[in-house]
């Protein structure tokens, strides 16, 4: 993907965008959508299974740096910028809500509204999309009834230790439990019967279970990297479009990382989402590293100085 001149993500991102979507409606057709529990949120292609959810996460940031890119005089408008954004942002998440995939969809407003800000969204309508945020993440927690039962863990992770504490529980004793220099690789006791997602999304309890807090600190110093060198890249884009894509792709994998950490370390409530580069899943490592690969072209044509 680094070969690919990334001016060519521009033209194909509106058909990008439709092929994603046509993907999330593929997920609730039966025998070919599939999930775990009341969610569905993975289809079948013969061989192949893949999660449209992940792929709607970069698509929607290539469509988005390419329409912004477009209109960069009528994004202070109410009609013209706001409104449209609203929508195609509201459309996109809609259909990943219903898998249901609350954690996706907050992810993807807050990426789809910090590229409009830097695009050169105007205080008001930041103030317009957080709030209409607020409220819909509101609303969605008194819908569903997993999402309250999180929210509520996390207020009170004590109330229900067996039930839908336990995995929180379980992670902050997995955390706790490596010290400073951890257990050593491979000999992580948690992960045998206790941690729920022990390869997907309570990797990072592990991790500071098996190396300790050096070995956690690494990690997150990282991910710091990878920003600076992100936002660094954005600057110096030759282009308006190089510069959103690449603040896109650089909030998505940092964000996410830091949520997927912040969730399993009890900062802020559980989530689904994976750690970018560490959790098991094809789809979400595939579509991760097509982003490292676009970020990367942007790289070969910064401005020097």
């Amino acid at each position: 993907v680094q070969k690919i001149p990334y001016q060519t993500w521009k033209k194909f991102a509106f058909p990008i965008l439709l092929a994603t979507m046509a993907l999330l409606v593929l997920v609730f057709i039966p025998k070919i959508g599939f999930g775990t529990g009341k969610a569905v949120r993975w289809i079948a292609l013969g061989p192949i299974s893949l999660q449209p959810s992940e792929i709607a996460k970069l698509s929607f940031i290539i469509y988005l740096a390419a329409w912004l890119d477009q209109r960069q005089k009528k994004i202070i408008s109410f009609k013209e910028g706001l409104i449209p954004f609203l929508l195609a942002t509201g459309l996109v998440a809609g259909l990943i809500l219903f898998q249901p995939n609350l954690s996706a969809v907050g992810l993807i407003a807050i990426i789809a509204a910090l590229i409009f800000f830097v695009a050169g969204g105007r205080l008001w309508q930041m103030l317009v999309i957080f709030f209409l945020g607020s409220g819909a993440f509101l609303c969605f927690i008194n819908f569903f009834s997993h999402a309250s039962a999180r929210f509520q863990s996390f207020l009170r992770p004590e109330v229900d230790p067996q039930g839908i504490g336990y995995q929180i529980n379980q992670a902050v004793l997995a955390i706790g439990s490596g010290g400073i220099f951890g257990r050593g690789l491979g000999q992580s006791l948690q992960k045998y019967n206790y941690l729920p997602e022990v390869v997907g999304d309570s990797i990072f309890a592990i991790i500071a279970e098996e190396l300790g807090f050096i070995g956690a600190a690494i990690l997150i110093i990282l991910f710091l990297i990878l920003a600076w060198r992100g936002f660094l890249i954005a600057k110096k884009a030759p282009d308006n479009f190089g510069r959103l894509l690449a603040i896109g792709i650089v909030c998505w994998l940092v964000i996410q990382a830091f949520i997927n950490i912040g969730a399993i370390s009890g900062l802020i409530p559980l989530t689904g989402v994976p750690l970018p580069f560490v959790s098991y899943g094809g789809s979400a490592l595939v579509v991760n590293l097509v982003g490292i690969g676009i970020l990367l072209n942007i790289s070969k044509y910064t401005l020097k100085g």
